[in-house]
Order: C-alpha cells, then structure tokens, then sequence
C-alpha cells in the first residue's frame, strides 16, 4: 500500500520543524563573545616648566653689628641676602655681597688704627645700607651707601658702591656688557651727565674733571627703569655741602650703542 500524499507531506512538515529547532538551540547555546577590551590611549603628562631663578628667590636684608676698643668704633650694616634657593649662581652672590662687606669694614678699621687716641676722642661709627634700584628680574642692580665718622673729624664721609649682578649667568657685569663692543659710550654718558649737572646750583663748576668721560668717573652706575643711573660721590662734582649727585641717563639717550642682545635691550622696546 501507497502513502497517501497527506501522510507524506505531514512527514516532511515534522522533519523540517525539527532542523528549524535544531538550528536555534545551536545558536542559543554558542558562547557569548567577550568584545576584546581596547586599552586606553596612553597621554602624556604634561612637563612642569620650572620658574626663572630670580622667581625662586627672595632678597632678604642680614643685620651685622660690631663694636670695640681701644678705638672706641661701632659698626652697623646690612648685607643682601638671596634665599630660598642653594643654586651656585644664588650662593656666589651671597659670597660676594659678603665679601663687599667685609672690605668696606676692613678699610674702616684700617683708617681707624691710624688714628691717636686722645682724652677727647668721641666714638668712631660706621654704618652701610643699600637699595635696589632695579626693577625685578634676572638682573639685581643695587648700590651701597657706606658713611663714616671718625673721631676729630670735623663730619662724616660719605661713599657709594654699586653692583648689577646677573642672576641667569650667575656673574657681576661691567659697563662695556651693556653696549655694542668698541663703541665710544662714555662719551655720550659723560655729554649727558655734565649738561645735567651744569644746570644745577650746586657748585659744578671747578668740578667738571669729576665728570669728564673716565672710566673711574662713572664706575658707579645702575640699571633702573628710566635710564642708566650714574652716582657721583661728594667732592666729585661738587663741595661737600652738595652731597652725592645722581644723574638718570635715558636709554634713548644711548639706544645706538645699546647691545641689542644684551642687559639693556628689552628697555629699548618701552
């Protein structure tokens, strides 16, 4: 006997929906995939930039007092002090402010071992201070007034000393470092400080080999924001009574022979 085609086709109709379930169950059953993690882009930490020396540091003032016999002295100063950095270049100023110190006292006392003692004798007194005349920065531009009294003297003396220090190269610098090398720039400084002091009722005249364009006549000078200053000390360029003179040198004054590399060239741009 012959199948009949309903019995057949239902046959096929079982088969087919046991490979549809077969395929499913397979499907259901493969392990899930774990997507493979992507590490995170490495970044780079950004690099600290560290801040200029002269930010790092502070000028403080140390206090060196002194007294003796048979003399009869005292001594008060006050010596510049970086702090807040052991650099080389920061421990070699301090080194050397000390040093200028310690000089100026040593002549005091030297001068004051010459003298004869005598029943009327009076204290002998040194005192030493200084200013910053520069604004701040890489360079430290300072000038030391130093005043003596010695016993018999009919008034006391005064005297300056200047220093511009260059923090970045850790070196003091000279008056040449400022301009263009062989030019002729005393000559337009000392132009300058004589018109200046020829207007002034202090006695210039008789005075005026104190301002005439020798190096030991503008060994004193500074880095301030309005020109190069220039100290001339009392009896320089004028009689006692007058007193130190100081003369502000503009810096267009002299921009034609200002280094452009150098100390004073980002005043040319003000």
């Amino acid at each position: 006997m012959r199948p009949s085609r309903n019995r057949i086709a239902a046959g096929m109709f079982f088969l087919t929906g046991l490979f549809i379930t077969a395929v499913a169950c397979a499907s259901l059953i493969q392990p899930t995939r774990v997507p493979t993690a992507v590490p995170p882009t490495a970044t780079t930490a950004p690099t600290e930039t560290a801040a200029p020396l002269y930010q790092q540091v502070k000028l403080e003032s140390a206090p060196w007092t002194d007294s003796g016999t048979p003399f009869d002295y005292t001594i008060k100063a006050d010596v510049p002090v970086l702090v807040g950095s052991q650099d080389p270049r920061v421990q070699n100023f301090n080194v050397e402010m000390k040093a200028v110190v310690n000089d100026a006292v040593a002549t005091f006392k030297q001068n004051l071992a010459e003298l004869t003692p005598t029943p009327n004798s009076t204290t002998s007194t040194f005192e030493l201070h200084y200013s910053v005349l520069s604004p701040p920065g890489n360079l430290i531009s300072l000038r030391f007034t130093i005043q003596t009294y010695y016993s018999g003297a009919a008034h006391p003396g005064d005297a300056s000393r200047t220093i511009t220090y260059d923090l970045q190269d850790g070196r003091d610098l000279s008056l040449t470092d400022l301009f263009v090398p062989d030019s002729d720039y005393l000559n337009p400084i000392a132009k300058y400080c004589i018109a200046q002091l020829s207007t002034r009722d202090i006695g210039f005249q008789g005075f005026e080999l104190g301002a005439t364009a020798a190096p030991e006549n503008y060994r004193n000078w500074n880095i301030t924001p309005d020109g190069l200053t220039i100290t001339f000390d009392e009896y320089q360029v004028a009689p006692y009574a007058a007193g130190p003179q100081t003369v502000v040198v503009p810096y267009s004054e002299l921009a034609p022979l200002i280094r452009p590399d150098g100390p004073l060239a980002p005043y040319l741009h003000k």
